[in-house]
């Protein structure tokens, strides 16, 4: 019965992203492995089974991402607290934004726009691609974009070495093509992509 529920909540899941906003499950905030384990455990991890993480593993990892963990402060640090960085999320199905504030998924685009990432062999299989943009005019100023992307990063491997999942950041991919794809403002840089997924 268990495997049943399960089974129609991630059904249900996957339907969602066929939509329009997705409301996250509220994140577990406690649990997970030891803070030494998982530090003992992080690397970085190319080859994905092509397999999708439960609507509770997703809920979790944004939030270990750049959730908020106080009233108005957010689970990493940022240049004068000026929380100036965005995390999307590439599926094959769309792009969405992820609004730390409602805990929710925001639909940018509908469609597979995974070949702007660069190296298929790495985004086709994973299960998702995290790309974070600076928002230049509120940050600080324009290295601290690139510093707090870092941040966000290592939560995730954190967070993926705690959960059995796994990650690589990537600094190339095909830069101006996906700009124009999300339709980005001049005043947002992309900093860094980072693939999501169960390890192969």
């Amino acid at each position: 019965m268990k495997k049943i529920i399960l089974l129609i909540i991630s059904f249900v899941f996957v339907c969602s992203l066929l939509a329009q906003d997705i409301q996250l499950v509220s994140p577990q905030r406690t649990g997970g492995k030891p803070l030494m384990d998982a530090l003992n455990e992080r690397q970085s991890r190319r080859d994905f089974e092509k397999k999708e993480l439960s609507p509770q593993m997703l809920s979790d990892l944004l939030w270990a991402a750049n959730g908020f963990n106080r009233d108005d402060k957010r689970t990493v640090p940022t240049s004068q607290n000026r929380q100036e960085m965005d995390v999307y999320v590439m599926f094959d199905t769309g792009i969405y934004l992820y609004d730390a504030k409602g805990h929710v998924l925001k639909l940018i685009k509908k469609g597979d726009f995974r070949k702007d990432l660069g190296q298929a062999n790495i985004s086709d299989n994973a299960a998702f691609s995290l790309i974070y943009v600076a928002n230049m005019d509120r940050a600080s100023n324009r290295e601290a974009g690139f510093i707090d992307s870092g941040f966000i990063a290592q939560n995730v491997y954190l967070y993926c070495a705690s959960a059995g999942l796994g990650t690589v950041v990537r600094g190339s991919f095909t830069r101006p093509n996906l700009h124009n794809t999300m339709e980005l403002t001049k005043d947002q840089e992309i900093t860094i992509v980072q693939a999501v997924g169960f390890i192969k």
